[in-house]
């Protein structure tokens, strides 16, 4: 006789709590086999796909798409075949730190895959054909599910439409694809505004507007609130004449091995704060409260601040401080592309031991950058302008417009010392300044 069988919804990250639900891709009376994407659910990390740790038909989903479910309720009810066979668990661990916390079945035929992991299965549900004997009643769903066939559209997409309230069945796509855009969903949000009584002659509205504040926002906001306020922030900064970085990276940009590679002020920041964390390490580090321990890090997992749909997202290139600058900077080009499109993985940004941030992207000269909550310090890079500088050498001093940028070093004050943090600010200027003293 058949079994029914619930998947509660596992811990994809480290130790989150809750996920809200973002799309169903099955429905009750679907028929499901291992593995095959069942959910997209939206964590306070990332949006992660979930594949179904049962063969079966299914008989219930938990949760509606928009609604936040805690860890470890039910969160699908699969009926399972008693005849057919199981194996263990997979044996497999995910990259570091995330842990499944459900154990997954599967006929012999497949592996299990853990819980957000592998490839994807294509294959779309199927309805089970009627039976031609008696069974027992079908367990109802306890809430509704959407239609199988719904509205195109990628994961930071769908969390953009469920912020700004649109019903992604009633937006017209202008992709030939069907697929459904952020400026569709945006142009659909401005169409639905009904202007208020006492609207203002010229078009505008008045009023409020409320966001829930979920997943990532929340998690966010969490965690610089209590950066804030737990690591004494010390922020320094320094003005600094790169016209010799400029230089060098047209020099770059034009050889043979780069062609193809986006070459930014931003990968010689990254370079030039690498060859900083060599004299002082104590930058590069985290405290840890219980054990009353700074802990040195002898590994610098770079952390890179993206502004993305769903919010900040900062993460890290894993061993930045072994990879050469091409790889450099194609690990911080696949970083940037990979969070612009809502794919970056928990994994991705778990483990940061320090962070770099670009503020001058969005034309600001500088800013107090909050420390990212396990790490000792953030690098904050503003905008690269064309300044009036003092030059001095040989002949003399004079005015001439040079390539100049500043930059903010905040760093928690109980790991390190002015000196310490005034060490690797004035260090990362030296070696933006005259980039030949990478060769000491």
């Amino acid at each position: 006789m058949p079994t029914a069988k619930d998947f509660l919804l596992p811990d994809v990250g480290e130790g989150l709590t809750e996920a809200d639900i973002v799309g169903w891709s099955v429905r009750p009376g679907d028929v499901v086999e291992v593995n095959q994407i069942i959910v997209e659910i939206e964590t306070a990390k990332a949006v992660v796909e979930l594949p179904s740790p049962y063969a079966g038909v299914v008989t219930a989903v938990h949760a509606q798409e928009g609604e936040t479910l805690e860890v470890g309720r039910p969160l699908i009810t699969i009926e399972v075949a008693d005849d057919e066979p199981a194996v263990a668990p997979a044996t497999a661990t995910p990259p570091d730190p995330v842990t499944p916390t459900a154990a997954v079945e599967a006929p012999e035929e497949q592996t299990a895959l853990l819980v957000g992991y592998g490839p994807r299965d294509s294959r779309p549900a199927r309805r089970r054909p009627p039976r031609a004997t008696a069974t027992a009643p079908e367990r109802p769903a306890t809430s509704p599910a959407p239609p199988a066939s719904r509205p195109a559209a990628k994961p930071p997409v769908r969390k953009l439409a469920k912020d700004l309230g649109v019903d992604l069945a009633t937006v017209t796509p202008t992709d030939p694809g069907g697929v459904i855009s952020r400026e569709d969903v945006r142009r659909a949000a401005r169409d639905d505004v009904e202007p208020p009584a006492g609207a203002e002659a010229d078009g505008r509205t008045r009023g409020e507007t409320r966001i829930p504040i979920r997943g990532l926002r929340k998690h966010t906001a969490a965690a610089m609130v209590a950066s804030a306020f737990t690591a004494p922030h010390v922020t320094e900064f320094i003005t600094v004449d790169i016209t010799e970085t400029m230089r060098l990276r047209e020099v770059i940009a034009a050889r043979r091995e780069f062609r193809g590679v986006r070459i930014s002020p931003m990968l010689f920041m990254a370079k030039a704060l690498m060859l900083a964390l060599r004299r002082t390490p104590q930058l590069n580090a985290g405290w840890d409260e219980q054990a009353q321990e700074i802990v040195l890090k002898h590994y610098v997992h770079l952390g890179i601040a993206a502004a993305t749909e769903r919010g900040l997202v900062v993460p890290n290139i894993k061993d930045a401080d072994l990879l050469s600058l091409r790889d450099l900077a194609g690990a911080i080009a696949s970083l940037a592309t990979t969070a612009r499109e809502g794919r970056t993985t928990p994994q991705d940004m778990a483990g940061g031991t320090i962070t770099l941030t670009n503020v001058g992207v969005f034309g600001v000269d500088t800013g107090t950058p909050i420390i990212n909550p396990g790490e000792a310090a953030i690098l904050a890079v503003g905008a690269v302008r064309r300044m009036p500088w003092v030059v001095e050498d040989h002949a003399g001093e004079r005015v001439e417009p040079r390539w100049t940028t500043q930059l903010a070093l905040s760093f928690d004050h109980r790991i390190a010392d002015g000196q310490q943090g005034s060490q690797l600010l004035a260090d990362i200027a030296a070696v933006l300044r005259e980039p030949g003293l990478a060769l000491l």
